[in-house]
Formats: C-alpha cells, sequence, structure tokens
C-alpha cells in the first residue's frame, strides 16, 4: 500500500474584512478630493439646470402632450386605423346579412320544391318544358346578336 499524498490544490486565501476597510478609510481624502473637484466642474451646469428645471418641465410636458397625440391618432391602434376598421365592420355586416336573407331565401325555395306540388309543377314546366295533355309549349327563338359596324364612322 501506498500512502504518499499528492500534492494538494492550491488553497485560495480571502482577505480579511479588516484589510478592506482599511484601505477604504485609507483613500478616503482622496475619494472626498476627487468629489470636490468634479462639483466645481458641473456646478455652473447644475445651476442653470436648477434656473431652467420650469422651463424644461413645460417643454417635456408639450413633448409628451404631442408625442401622446400623434401616437392616439395615426398609431398602430390609433383613431384612424379605428375609423378604417369600423368601416370594414359594418361593410363585411351588411355583406352578412345579405348573405344570410340570401340563405334563407334558398333554403325557402329548398323546402318549397321538396314539399310543395305547386311549385315543384312550375319547376318543370319551366325547365323541362313539360305539359299538360292538350297544351302547347311555344318558345320562342334566342334574340340574334346584330354585327357592329366596321367602321368608325358607321359607329357614330
Amino acid at each position: 500500500m501506498d500512502f504518499r499524498v499528492e500534492q494538494l490544490p492550491k488553497i485560495r486565501v480571502l482577505p480579511r474584512p479588516e484589510d478592506g476597510l482599511r484601505a477604504l478609510v485609507n483613500r478616503a481624502p482622496q475619494a472626498e478630493a476627487w468629489a470636490e473637484r468634479s462639483m466645481e466642474r458641473l456646478r455652473p451646469a447644475l445651476t442653470w439646470l436648477y434656473a431652467s428645471r420650469r422651463r424644461l418641465a413645460t417643454t417635456a410636458v408639450g413633448v409628451l402632450t404631442v408625442w401622446l397625440f400623434v401616437h392616439v391618432m395615426f398609431g398602430a391602434n390609433g383613431m384612424v386605423v379605428y375609423r378604417q376598421k369600423r368601416s370594414e365592420y359594418q361593410d363585411l355586416q351588411k355583406e352578412i346579412d345579405s348573405l344570410q336573407r340570401e340563405n334563407d331565401h334558398y333554403t325557402d325555395q329548398i323546402k318549397a320544391l321538396k314539399t310543395d306540388p305547386e311549385t315543384i309543377e312550375k319547376e318543370a314546366r319551366e325547365q323541362f318544358h313539360y305539359t299538360r295533355p292538350g297544351e302547347v309549349v311555344y318558345v320562342a327563338p334566342p334574340p340574334a346578336h346584330p354585327q357592329p359596324p366596321s367602321t368608325a364612322a358607321a359607329r357614330k
């Protein structure tokens, strides 16, 4: 049996919290000096921003209002699109009603052709030229199509 110990994996040593805190305290004066320099550079811009805050707020509200108006009127679901869709809906509703009336008419006609003897007789007489004994059917010849004039002068 071999009891040799292999090389241990590298153990990471974590820094102590006190070291980080001490480094932070040591760098505090430098950070304060940097903050002071930054404030001195930004002071004119911040002063102008503070003095113009009402104008900027009014402008922002105006821009927001204009944007909202444009979005409501012309956006993907705006008033213009809404009116187009509403018109299309009304047209489709009229078409549905018309088709429903036509369907009802055809349903009544089918029902009559299945049950009403007078309707059956009428269709047989019209389509197949059936007659009762002793009746004569007169069929008119189809209308003749006149030849169109061959010259432009004759057309006028």
